[in-house]
């Protein structure tokens, strides 16, 4: 039995993720960088369009102005550290570094869920109750809705994450690329009975979010048939909302999966993907899918770049 030791003793935890990719360390830092980058400008883009743009100040378009702000608020707290680890030898992070990666990254998750949450219940509002839609979804409601959409998964996840620093450790290394709660419990020589039930129960909260988002489809797609309006409506702004859905839960359940249930078996690599490809494609996907789709914010993306470009030109000439 390894030795158990004191929490409070653990000054830094190890990362030996990386242990498989250090022969290839700058094609991955190259790869991570531009990743990066890519995200800062798909997401900055559909910002700045949606708050410069006071025809873009609505329910939908507020939610959609957060869900990318969440992304550059959870990326932030993974790419810095990770290209930095990178280029190093020693492939380390403080104890209390650990604590703060845990609580953005997984914090990021929860709000993704929360946000699209908000989204389906405004798509909701606006096809099946239509005449409704401006007294229903008023700026009252919709302040509401965003607060909550951000107060109640850091909350959350606080209390998840609270019962951590408790357990006494055996270990100090984290076999991930990054700092995770429960890579921190399987570590833990004492018992982890609650915090694997309020993992649990969290999970079990969020998977209800997927249920609730299901459901008010079902009724949305119910009255999608009804008319060529509403059919439009659907299409134009549900779909793109689906895709968003579908990739936020495929990276988190591989994830999730990985993390509780991962098995030894899977090459080293394959589980270094699987445990960051939710921090990979939905903060790209994401705006990059709705700023296609969402006619109103194509065309005012496109005119915003066809006005730069004009002066661009003109200080050249000049």
């Amino acid at each position: 039995m390894p030795p158990l030791l004191n929490t409070s003793s653990i000054a830094v935890f190890q990362l030996s993720g990386f242990s498989v990719i250090v022969n290839y360390r700058f094609t991955f830092f190259s790869l991570t960088l531009l990743c990066y980058c890519l995200i800062l400008v798909v997401n900055v883009s559909v910002i700045l369009t949606i708050i410069l743009d006071e025809n873009l100040h609505e329910p939908m378009y507020i939610f959609l102005c957060n869900l990318c702000v969440n992304a550059l608020y959870g990326t932030a707290g993974f790419y810095p550290k990770f290209a930095f680890d990178l280029l190093s030898d020693i492939h380390v992070v403080s104890y209390v570094g650990c604590f703060v990666q845990v609580y953005i990254i997984y914090s990021f998750a929860k709000v993704d869920y929360s946000i699209l949450v908000s989204m389906a219940y405004d798509r909701y509002v606006a096809i099946c109750r239509p005449l409704e839609y401006h007294s229903v979804m008023s700026v009252r409601r919709t302040a509401l809705l965003v607060s909550l959409s951000w107060l109640v998964p850091l909350c959350c996840e606080t209390m998840v994450l609270a019962l951590t620093p408790a357990l006494r450790l055996c270990s100090s290394q984290i076999q991930k690329l990054y700092c995770e709660n429960w890579s921190i419990v399987k570590l833990a020589c004492s018992s982890t009975t609650a915090n694997y039930i309020v993992g649990l129960i969290s999970v079990s909260f969020y998977s209800g979010h997927v249920l609730f988002i299901v459901c008010s489809y079902l009724w949305l797609v119910k009255s999608a048939l009804k008319s060529k309006e509403s059919r439009r409506k659907f299409i134009q702004t549900c779909v793109p909302h689906l895709f968003c859905l579908f990739n936020v839960s495929a990276a988190l359940l591989f994830d999730v999966m990985y993390s509780r249930y991962g098995s030894d078996s899977l090459p080293e690599n394959v589980k270094n993907f699987m445990s960051i490809e939710f921090l990979i494609f939905p903060p790209i996907f994401n705006p990059v899918i709705y700023g296609l789709i969402l006619t109103k914010i194509r065309g005012r993306m496109t005119y915003l770049c066809m006005v730069s470009s004009q002066r661009i030109k003109l200080r050249l000439k000049v």
